[in-house]
């Protein structure tokens, strides 16, 4: 399981280690300098042959304890090493001072005014000014050094960032106090990473995000965010998306994707395409009469009913069979919210995913959205949608935060699956997933996991099929939104460059296979 943690989770886990006499504070700083070192040297090979010159920034908490640390390593290692103090030595906190004193009796601690990146020539800068902890906007003077470090006409060094760059809150991703943020080519982080470290386009300011093991021990909290990963989150368990030999087709449920009119068809035709190909045994498409021909003459496995309005289909949900249901992609608003209510209370009760369309319906009236929606529904709005539904929580998600922890995309959306009383999809390439009662996690395409091709017309459309699809077969709303949203990026991956939204289903075989299916 792999969990993303809170500044404050990460401190009660550190605190409690050090509390049962398992560790000291001195060891974990030595541990995670240690790990700085080794994650450089693996980063970049060249740095490990020979002397170098770096240049380690220190800070006035326990940040600057570690980049103590990693400048008497480092020196012992022959290079050449520059140690930078923003803040008094004599306020340290004690193991930060102690690691400072060591440092000491190695080479000088220059004050912060010293330091000009104009005038540095290194190999390495290390960002252990502000780390996990920061609850305050980074003083200009610091910003605008650290900015220019990162910034290769002002400096060729590699700027490695302790914990987090300096300047974003580790919680949210945000920039605390709107001023300048520090930007770093690798982010090396100990135990867990943080929220912070996928949240908010922060990863657009780590170009590499490192991991290491400081020897802490696992501590449970059903208030941790997890990272969807198929075959290590219980969540994305793979084995739920095999088929049996004694399996037929009714085994895996019935998806009913309804469509526009039409010339508006295609958004469904791509959703019940990956419904389809994400193992639903049958899928039905939904259309009203003028759009049936233009639907029949573009499928084969999948199926035609004609659905004109709300009556008819009341009716075709007589057929306890059909499982899952999706509305919204290409449907329009008008003819969402003919069909939505009927969907929302059928007799049988389906599962029902709402994506696009039948979403802005309810953005003059999203209470009335919320009164009908129940535990077996996902909704996937992108950030305009979200705002639309959720606008006091969207301004609260678009403020820029003058202190930290500042609330984040995870906060966000565990507030709205909260008032709306199921599972909530909240799109964009940090996709976050919670449930009302506060299960949440982060499905990021970035990193090693960047699928640029999915910022093309109709792979949304595509990931509510994937989910309605996984519905159908029997998941939890939960289980299916994590596990769809994981598909839909290593679709993406596998099929590389030129995607386009038709490409992605037929590429879960490859996928599938890859999984050992």
């Amino acid at each position: 399981m792999t969990e993303l943690l809170t500044a404050e989770q990460m401190r009660k886990i550190e605190q409690a280690a050090i509390d049962n006499g398992a560790v000291t504070g001195l060891e974990l700083m030595e541990r995670a300098g240690a790990g700085v070192v080794e994650a450089i040297v693996e980063e970049w090979p060249d740095l490990g042959q020979g002397a170098h010159r770096a240049i380690v920034l220190c800070g006035p908490g326990n940040n600057g304890g570690d980049g103590f640390v990693i400048a008497r390593l480092l020196h012992g290692r022959g290079w050449d090493v520059e140690v930078f103090l923003y803040g008094n030595a004599d306020r340290l906190p004690p193991d930060a001072k102690a690691n400072c004193a060591r440092w000491g009796k190695l080479g000088a601690v220059s004050p912060w005014d010293a330091f000009r990146v104009e005038e540095t020539a290194a190999d390495l800068v290390i960002d252990a000014v502000f780390g996990t902890g920061l609850t305050r906007p980074v003083p200009d003077e610091v910003g605008r050094e650290l900015v220019k470090a990162a910034a290769k006409d002002k400096s060729k060094a590699r700027v490695v960032a302790v914990d987090m760059p300096s300047g974003l809150c580790a919680d949210s991703g945000k920039v605390v106090g709107g001023g300048d943020g520090a930007f770093s080519d690798l982010v090396v982080s100990f135990h867990s990473a943080k929220i912070g470290h996928y949240l908010n386009g922060s990863y657009q300011r780590c170009k590499s995000l490192v991991v290491k093991d400081i020897g802490l021990d696992h501590v449970p909290d059903e208030s941790q965010v997890h990272i969807v990963d198929m075959g290590r989150h219980s969540h994305g368990d793979v084995s739920a998306l095999s088929k049996r030999m004694v399996d037929h087709k009714y085994s895996h449920g019935h998806a009913l994707i309804l469509s526009g009119g039409f010339g508006k068809t295609g958004a469904a035709r791509l959703a019940a395409r990956g419904a389809l190909r994400v193992g639903s045994g049958l899928v039905t498409l939904g259309v009203p009469g003028a759009a049936q021909m233009e639907v029949a003459s573009q499928i084969t496995a999948l199926m035609l009913a004609r659905v004109e309005d709300g009556d008819g289909l009341a009716e075709v949900l007589e057929d306890k069979r059909l499982n899952a249901l999706c509305l919204g992609p290409g449907m329009g608003a008008e003819r969402a919210r003919d069909l939505v209510p009927v969907a929302l209370t059928a007799r049988h009760r389906p599962r029902v995913v709402l994506d696009a369309d039948a979403l802005t319906a309810y953005a003059d009236a999203p209470e009335a959205l919320f009164e009908m929606l129940h535990a077996d529904c996902v909704l996937t709005p992108h950030g305009g949608e979200f705002a639309r539904l959720f606008p006091d929580i969207a301004n609260e998600l678009n403020k820029k935060p003058s202190r930290g922890p500042a609330f984040s995309k995870v906060d966000a959306t565990r507030k709205a699956a909260g008032r709306a009383g199921c599972v909530v999809l909240f799109k964009g390439p940090d996709t976050v997933i919670a449930d009302p009662g506060g299960a949440c996690s982060v499905n990021a395409a970035i990193y090693d996991r960047e699928a640029p091709g999915l910022a093309t017309a109709g792979t949304g459309d595509v990931l509510a099929g994937f989910i309605s699809g996984l519905l159908a077969r029997g998941m939890s709303a939960m289980q299916a939104a994590e596990t769809a949203a994981w598909l839909h990026v290593e679709a993406a991956r596998s099929f590389g460059p030129g995607l386009i939204a038709e490409d992605l289903p037929e590429e879960l075989p490859r996928v599938f296979r890859a999984l050992g299916l």
